[in-house]
């Protein structure tokens, strides 16, 4: 009996000890922000954006002086290339003084929820990618046709430090789309075809939503971005990247323009 009261004395001790641990650890458990949570690709998410407070970035990117006149491009090489395909070089596209094929993007966002299910598309057709530089999220498909008449090979070269995958796959005339994602986010990822040199694109992939790619008239949009400081990133092929600071006040959208080439103000380096 007297051992049995001891040890009932010594549990009555050590209950408020598990106690307090139990009540911390539940504490520490409640504490945890409920809109985090963990991607495939790694890093963290945020909740869905309140629109109802979410603002946005427009802008046009601009080329600075006389554009080079295109290049012609020797496609000799392959009879079906030499009559169906458009010769000259893309690099420097964009009606006037536009610049078009320019990455935009928030280099500080808060990240986006999954992968969107809706396919991206590459086509290649008349032996170019269509388009040149595009824009995808982290695991987001993608689908890579082929419209020409004759055999292509796609080849990406991701950074070897970016985690993604160096791949080369034969695609024949009237092949079967292939599907391919991209689980690691790079800018400016090459994409060759060891077919045909002269082919070359760029894959842009970003964990979130808040990107663009200049068209033609070299404007672009970005929207539903939450309200905050920023840095805005404008990435060209071959004139580099430049960079600007931007604040989005609820419900705002602010205004931003970039220039590249001689003399171009716009953005920092």
């Amino acid at each position: 009996m007297k051992g049995e009261a001891m040890m009932n004395k010594q549990v009555w001790r050590v209950t408020p000890a598990i106690l307090a641990v139990v009540a911390l650890f539940l504490l520490l458990a409640c504490s945890k922000k409920p809109t985090e949570e963990t991607t495939a690709g790694g890093g963290s998410t945020t909740a869905a954006v309140d629109k109802s407070q979410a603002g946005g970035i427009t802008g046009t990117v601009k080329f600075t002086g006389a554009k080079p006149a295109p290049k012609k491009i020797d496609m000799a090489q392959d009879p079906v290339c030499a009559k169906k395909g458009q010769n000259t070089t893309d690099t420097l596209m964009g009606n006037g003084d536009a610049l078009a094929n320019v990455y935009v993007y928030v280099n500080n966002a808060p990240a986006g929820g999954e992968a969107p299910t809706a396919k991206v598309t590459i086509d290649q057709e008349g032996c170019r990618y269509h388009p040149h530089v595009l824009a995808m999220m982290t695991n987001q498909p993608l689908e890579i046709k082929n419209s020409d008449p004759t055999t292509h090979n796609i080849h990406p070269t991701p950074d070897p430090d970016s985690g993604n995958r160096e791949w080369n796959e034969s695609q024949g005339p009237g092949a079967a789309p292939l599907e391919k994602t991209f689980s690691r986010p790079e800018v400016m990822l090459p994409v060759k075809c060891n077919q045909h040199p002269w082919m070359k694109m760029y894959i842009n992939v970003s964990k979130s939503p808040y990107y663009a790619v200049t068209g033609p008239d070299g404007k672009f949009e970005i929207k539903d971005l939450p309200p905050g400081s920023y840095t805005l990133v404008a990435v060209h092929e071959s004139q580099g990247k430049k960079t600007q600071s931007v604040t989005i006040a609820p419900k705002q959208t602010q205004n931003v323009d970039f220039s590249f080439g001689g003399g171009g103000a716009g953005g920092s380096k």
